[in-house]
């Protein structure tokens, strides 16, 4: 059994962790239809939320309200699901326990893991299709120094899926740093970037032994596809 604070054991292979109990966790990102927010700063803030909670102490304390019910999500596969809400759906879905991340636009609400079939009715209502977002700046040269997680140049995904990938590629990177670079990331609200890499630079990056999500095929993409490296500046060091 994992505690809140580490990865699932090397050994836990995926397959083997389908025996037990499946959880998801729900993200919602605010959608509504006068100013939906550009895709990469969904994207960076759907990554965020996921840290935010990772960092809450309802989680990383042992006694803490949502700490068993991560230890249970990651007993499992690393399941997240994004799904859109306007208006009143977004008025209601912010009533539930959970963390709002904001971004220069972007509003995304992070929820505590929730067994796969047993989604609160008011999330499960809310669509997962139709997260298809446009970029409403185009996207600068990551600073120097900030942690990117680089999208797969060959993949097509949806803005929903992909957000769904940045958070995986975000918690394991989380859970590859110590306790005093976690703590220096959160002090910076967790600044990171989203950014396609080139494909000369993404068969460098795959190759390095940076984290890399792989996801397990459910939707939109074949399983086993590598979609994100999370490329955070402590992972590089000696």
């Amino acid at each position: 059994m994992t505690t809140p604070f580490d990865a699932p054991s090397p050994d836990d292979a995926p397959a083997g962790r389908d025996a037990n109990p499946q959880y998801v966790l729900p993200l919602v990102v605010r959608m509504e239809r006068t100013e939906p927010p550009g895709r990469t700063d969904a994207l960076e803030t759907s990554a965020r939320a996921v840290l935010t909670l990772l960092d809450d102490p309802r989680v990383t304390d042992p006694d803490g309200e949502w700490a068993a019910l991560v230890v249970a999500w990651t007993d499992g596969r690393i399941r997240k699901v994004v799904r859109r809400a306007r208006g009143g759906e977004w008025r209601k879905a912010g009533e539930l326990p959970g963390i709002t991340v904001t971004g220069a636009e972007a509003e995304v609400r992070v929820f505590p893991p929730v067994p796969l079939d047993g989604w609160p009715k008011e999330l499960a209502k809310l669509q997962v299709s139709g997260t298809d977002l446009e970029e409403t700046t185009p996207p600068a040269a990551p600073e120097p120094g900030l942690p990117v997680l680089w999208l797969n140049p060959e993949l097509e995904m949806s803005a929903g899926k992909t957000m769904a990938q940045t958070g995986h590629a975000a918690q394991l990177a989380w859970w590859r740093l110590d306790e005093a670079q976690r703590k220096e990331w959160a002090g910076t609200g967790f600044a990171l970037a989203v950014r396609t890499a080139t494909p000369e630079a993404w068969a460098e990056l795959t190759a390095g032994g940076l984290p890399l999500v792989q996801d397990a095929g459910f939707t939109e993409i074949a399983p086993g596809s590598s979609t994100v490296v999370a490329d955070h500046p402590a992972l590089r060091e000696g």
